[in-house]
């Protein structure tokens, strides 16, 4: 329902839970179905503000159709036990607010029936792993939770992580470690896999997500590898929806505009799209009837999406954030800025895609118009996290194809420079930047190191792997951080001198 001015005074205040959920029902979308009688079939690993926005809103869906009985949601914690506290305060409640032009509308999500905390409730969540009516695993951790290299498509087995949960099979701490023991309870039980669902923003994140959970159980006992690479499901997905960190602002105007006091609101805009390889192997849920598509390869969809609206995030937020700005509607609404997502978009990396029937002139407007919503604000400190990860999965795939075929890749090349100044810690002004990503220390003294001189950095196999060494790759970067460390990001981006980049 949407809001319209503050809540009124007759209809004060009160904090969500299951008992107050008929007193919301008069201002919010509240869940009417019984949700102690639906059956939990669903375990999401890491659960955030974009499992919150997106996945949890399907099943939601179908619950509302009288079509969500055995697929009901457990939802996992990996970090952060204050989504529990609040969870668990909440009777598993939460409110979704879709944000635009046309004002706001709040719906109150009601699917996750059970919250778990990996770290202090381990036993419950393998148990619930393990549980026959489990059918269907999706994850949200990140690309740096599957530990595949995603430019060799290695399995990390070395990784420290990985090394401490194959000596404590039974005490896992991250994702992978708990699907390969769960997986293995289920075999000595004679109990089928789980289909597992990658949610995250990574072309064939099926694929990566099979390597982790296969290369896992390969160094663990190779039968069970060999079980799982058989039997199980791993389809690719692609998932596209905007959502922003929730703010003391947010939980704010949620009571004061819908009388809902909510210690963990969701902001989204109205946007949402979800396509699912067609591929599982504990039944299906029918998401079809709540807008997902179904198909045999998810690939076009996800390409089109990580080559123009991941790559276009990170380059807006690493160019953005050196000009001093702080969300991407407001870099949106600079001309300068604008204009040059939009050749990007256009002149670099739509040529670059393949003709699905996708209309990638609409596709891109679109885009533009969803980063320019000033009710979302998405901040460019959420899009630049993780550069080690997303530069090298959405920026320069584009630009060694481009390379390749002797297409121009500029502004895509500028965006890889900006985030090489990024990684210094300071904006044009000055200002400290703070940064997260796993490898900061190492990718901040190699920026630090190299001046105006990338080469240090763009040395980095991990990120660069061979791209690193090619000599007009490097001396196109050198010049694009030359000019941002000479006139500023917004000047760079203005004059557009670097479009004619081969």
């Amino acid at each position: 329902m949407r809001g319209a001015g503050s809540y009124p005074a007759l209809l004060a205040s009160r904090p969500l839970g299951q008992r107050t959920l008929a007193h919301h029902a008069q201002r919010v979308s509240v869940p009417r179905y019984d949700r102690a009688a639906l059956t939990r079939g669903v375990v999401h690993i890491s659960v955030g503000a974009f499992h919150r926005a997106h996945q949890a809103v399907y099943f939601d869906d179908l619950a509302r159709r009288g079509l969500g009985d055995g697929w009901a949601l457990t939802g996992v914690g990996l970090h952060r036990r204050d989504m529990k506290e609040v969870l668990d305060a909440q009777d598993g409640l939460y409110t979704v607010v879709t944000r635009d032009a046309g004002g706001d509308q709040a719906r109150v999500i009601g699917v996750i029936t059970r919250y778990l905390f990996a770290p202090h409730d381990r036993a419950l969540v393998l148990d619930a792993l393990a549980d026959e009516r489990t059918r269907l695993v999706t994850l949200t951790v990140t690309a740096n939770g599957y530990k595949v290299d995603l430019q060799t498509g290695e399995f990390a087995g070395d990784d420290r992580v990985v090394r401490h949960d194959l000596a404590h099979p039974t005490a896992p701490s991250s994702a992978l470690g708990l699907l390969v023991e769960a997986l293995d309870r289920r075999r000595r039980r004679g109990l089928p896999p789980f289909t597992v669902l990658s949610c995250d923003n990574m072309t064939s994140n099926g694929v990566v997500a099979r390597t982790a959970v296969v290369g896992f159980a390969a160094l663990r006992d190779p039968g069970l590898a060999d079980w799982v690479a058989d039997r199980g499901a791993f389809p690719s997905t692609m998932v596209d929806r905007i959502t922003p960190g929730t703010t003391a602002e947010d939980r704010a105007m949620v009571e004061r505009t819908f009388g809902v006091r909510d210690r963990w609101p969701v902001m989204t805009e109205p946007f949402s799209q979800w396509v699912i390889e067609d591929v599982f192997c504990a039944g299906r849920p029918p998401l079809d009837e709540a807008g997902v598509q179904f198909v045999d390869d998810v690939r076009p969809y996800s390409l089109t999406k990580t080559r123009l609206l991941n790559a276009s995030h990170s380059a807006l937020g690493y160019l953005g954030s050196l000009a001093g700005y702080a969300r991407i509607d407001e870099t949106m609404a600079d001309p300068a800025f604008a204009a040059y997502v939009e050749a990007m978009m256009d002149e670099e990396i739509a040529p670059l895609l393949p003709q699905v029937g996708i209309d990638l002139s609409a596709y891109g407007a679109t885009l533009r118009d969803r980063f320019a919503n000033p009710m979302v604000g998405d901040r460019l400190e959420r899009l630049c996290r993780n550069g080690s990860t997303k530069v090298p999965g959405h920026l320069l795939p584009s630009i060694r194809e481009a390379r390749a075929l002797g297409r121009p890749h500029g502004r895509l090349t500028l965006a890889v420079a900006a985030w090489c100044r990024y990684l210094r810690g300071v904006d044009d002004r000055g200002k400290r930047i703070k940064f997260e990503d796993p490898r900061a220390a190492r990718l901040h003294a190699l920026a630090l190191a190299g001046g105006d001189d990338p080469r240090p950095l763009l040395a980095d196999e991990p990120t660069f792997g061979s791209l690193g060494a090619s000599p007009g790759f490097v001396a196109a970067v050198r010049q694009a951080l030359r000019e941002l460390n000479a006139d500023g990001a917004r000047a760079v981006v203005a004059s557009d001198a670097l479009a004619d980049v081969r």
